[in-house]
């Protein structure tokens, strides 16, 4: 860079809450001793900026060069750039340190955040300046989550012709997705799309699941992991088993259904669908006679199968794994909707969550697909009574669906799930698709019909004849033997009241329980809310600060299935690339700042204008 040049850097924040953990005055300090750095300011958070005033310090301090350095600098760059063409200087000298550019929040922020203001100060990318080693890589990789960000990825990885562990803590592959009926906006059905995945996956050479499995530990380098993996004990042999369904006829045990989010019972030995992959029963050991009485009890299903499949005395065991490459696709949970008591979720039997109306409906569901609404029936196991789903059961004549159940709400989680307008959208046409008289109401804030299609999809709804009311609903309540609705209608500037037979609360999405230790043992911290932190949201977002380690699907933060299978394949591609090539990046934490700014300072040197 020229002699002459001076550079002022200001400091300013747009309040997001990711970066408080870095210690501005140190890297204010840092910055003001760098060669060309006439001046530093801090101007805190969400700074009133006015260009006059700018524009007067900048031809004060004879500036030739703005660097804006915060958590959103962009947010305040058209301010800086108009201060700079005031001042008769050059607004393209406007340049931004983006602290989220190397994932300043996530790892030895100091270090990365002096990095980024470095390079900006001499106006080189840092993925330039701070381009890492590459080491040799082993071409085998670990994807851990089997839903459908996890299939994708492990199939196009396998597809190359390497090796894919897969893990899955379920009994079966498939994740969510395969607990879904139709999928928006095309209304395809979700498991014709999916099963054929799951069976190639099943059946694919390269491809090892590893299912009622977890990570429990991972050590090495990028290029070269060991993963030790608990593998929880099956008790059936999935390569014996032949799915007779003889073994779940005589189970005596009766639990709440995971895969059909407890509107119905299973067996303490179960297939959690007919399209499981593996395709085999599992025994759920915490509730097993046999198990938990130590072999004292029971045994039926053992007795009966007629394969010799069943292993009651099966334990646990750890295996290690080696491999180059770590694909994160652990999905998410979904909102308890019991800590909005106003909704009366868990009070109201016919007030229901997503995923609960999403088996409702689906024909493989416990009612074949009909809506219906629970009834009051005598449990002839228990003696006591409980609110159940019949296919006999009366169909709900209205129908009230919740948006931003968890979502938007600084209570819960302030961000937007993206998907909760569109399943809803759905929900009220096969409502109306299946029950063509009832009465359908949407409660929303704000549509956001952001995908393609999505926008013709809420006009084609609206025009099957769904009330759409826009406004946050206040609560639900019981009232004379029938649910009411009340919430406001901010377009004509009214509270409302309905009275509904059911209520489908669009709850949010969220980290997978597990999140936190698993990006512990990764070395990859999850950001302020929870999702895995990309290493940068424009320009990598399948990567992390870790070299080897990739983010894939809704971990990283919500997103719809399109976004999600796209995400998976540019993983794959990342994993394939390395794994041809031969060799990996290694982290760029820990960054050595000193490192950083000579490669910088050199650069900046090298250049024709400097």
């Amino acid at each position: 860079m020229a002699s002459t040049t001076r550079v002022g850097v200001y400091f300013c924040h747009a309040g997001t809450g990711r970066f408080d953990g870095i210690d501005l005055g140190d890297v204010a300090a840092y910055a003001h001793e760098l060669p060309t750095v006439a001046a530093t300011v801090e101007l805190g958070v969400r700074p009133r900026l006015q260009p006059d005033r700018l524009a007067a310090e900048i031809r004060q301090r004879q500036l030739t060069d703005i660097v804006v350095a915060g958590d959103s600098p962009g947010h305040f760059k058209p301010v800086f750039t108009r201060a700079m063409a005031l001042a008769g200087g050059d607004p393209r000298a406007v340049r931004l340190a983006s602290f989220g550019e190397a994932g300043a929040n996530v790892t030895s922020p100091a270090a990365v955040a002096k990095a980024i203001v470095a390079c900006a100060v001499y106006g080189v990318p840092l993925g330039l300046a701070a381009a890492p080693v590459r080491v040799p890589v082993n071409p085998a990789t670990l994807v851990i989550g089997g839903g459908v960000a996890g299939i994708e990825t492990a199939l196009r990885i396998a597809g190359g012709g390497y090796k894919v562990y897969l893990v899955e803590r379920a009994a079966t592959i498939g994740g969510h997705m395969a607990m879904f009926d139709k999928t928006f906006p095309t209304l395809d059905c979700a498991a014709c799309i999916l099963t054929p995945k799951m069976v190639a996956v099943g059946q694919h050479e390269n491809i090892q699941i590893l299912n009622c499995a977890e990570v429990q530990s991972i050590q090495g380098t990028p290029g070269d992991f060991r993963v030790r993996v608990l593998r929880r004990a099956r008790r059936v042999d999935p390569d014996a088993c032949t799915a007779c369904h003889a073994c779940r006829e005589v189970c005596p045990v009766h639990v709440p259904s995971e895969f059909d989010v407890g509107i119905v019972d299973r067996k303490a030995i179960y297939m959690s669908f007919p399209q499981a992959v593996p395709n085999a029963y599992v025994i759920d050991g915490e509730h097993c006679t046999w198990v938990q009485t130590e072999g004292a009890k029971c045994g039926a299903c053992a007795k009966r199968c007629p394969q010799d499949a069943i292993h009651l005395d099966e334990e646990p065991r750890t295996i290690e794994i080696a491999v180059g490459n770590i694909v994160v696709a652990t999905g998410y949970d979904i909102f308890d909707a019991h800590r909005i008591e106003r909704y009366g979720y868990g009070r109201l039997p016919n007030v229901l969550t997503a995923l609960e109306f999403e088996r409702l409906t689906n024909a493989s569901g416990p009612t074949g697909g009909k809506i219906v609404t629970r009834i009051p029936r005598l449990n002839k196991r228990t003696k006591q009574e409980e609110w159940v789903f019949d296919a006999e059961a009366p169909a709900p004549t209205s129908v009230a669906i919740i948006h931003c159940v968890g979502s938007r709400d600084a209570n819960y989680n302030s961000y937007c799930s993206r998907v909760c307008c569109m399943y809803s959208l759905k929900f009220a046409h096969l409502v109306k698709e299946k029950l063509p008289g009832a009465t359908c109401y949407q409660f929303y804030i704000d549509m956001r019909a952001f995908g393609k299609g999505y926008e013709e999809f809420f006009e084609r709804i609206k025009d099957e004849g769904v009330f759409v009311v826009r406004g946050r609903t206040a609560r639900v309540d019981a009232r004379d033997g029938h649910m009411v609705v009340r919430g406001e209608d901010i377009v004509h500037d009214r509270i409302m009241e309905f009275p509904v037979d059911m209520v489908v609360l669009a709850a949010a999405l969220q980290p997978a329980v597990g999140t936190p230790r698993l990006a512990q043992a990764l070395g990859v911290s999850p950001g302020a809310d929870g999702w895995f932190t990309e290493l940068n949201y424009n320009s990598d977002p399948t990567a992390t600060n870790r070299g080897g380690i990739f983010v894939a699907g809704v971990c990283q933060g919500p997103k719809d299935i399109p976004d999600t299978v796209a995400q998976a394949s540019a993983v794959a591609a990342r994993v394939l690339s390395s794994v041809i090539c031969g060799s990996i990046q290694i982290s760029r934490d820990p960054i050595s700042t000193t490192a950083v700014e000579q490669r910088a300072a050199a650069m900046a040197a090298a250049r024709p204008e400097a």
